[in-house]
């Protein structure tokens, strides 16, 4: 099979919005995180103020950000699979070792 320039090239656009998709992917991964830790910080002030409403929709809203959070995480682990197949297939590693386009980096 011979690859065209056009080929090469749709494959490393796809490749490159494929990188973009998985930083934005880590970025929603440490939203959902810091969103966790200020849930957790206004529970554990509501200790002390033992608000009632606090303490009932605090915790069904942690509830919703950990069940995304975790949603999240495994969407950025199954889609980094498919990323990692799609180099493999379309034989990318050399492109990819040589323009540090990896969105691990």
């Amino acid at each position: 099979m011979k690859v065209t320039k056009i080929n090469f090239m749709d494959k490393t656009e796809k490749l490159t919005i494929m990188n973009k998709v998985l930083r934005e992917l880590d970025d929603l991964v440490n939203s959902e995180t810091s969103l966790l830790k200020k849930l957790g910080q206004l529970e554990a002030d509501n200790i002390n103020l033992g608000d009632k409403v606090l303490e009932k929709d605090l915790s069904g809203i942690y509830e919703h950000v950990d069940n995304a959070l975790s949603e999240t995480s495994a969407l950025q682990t199954t889609y980094t699979g498919i990323r990692e197949q799609f180099i493999k297939d379309n034989n990318l590693e050399e492109v990819v070792a040589n323009a540090n386009i990896t969105a691990a980096s």
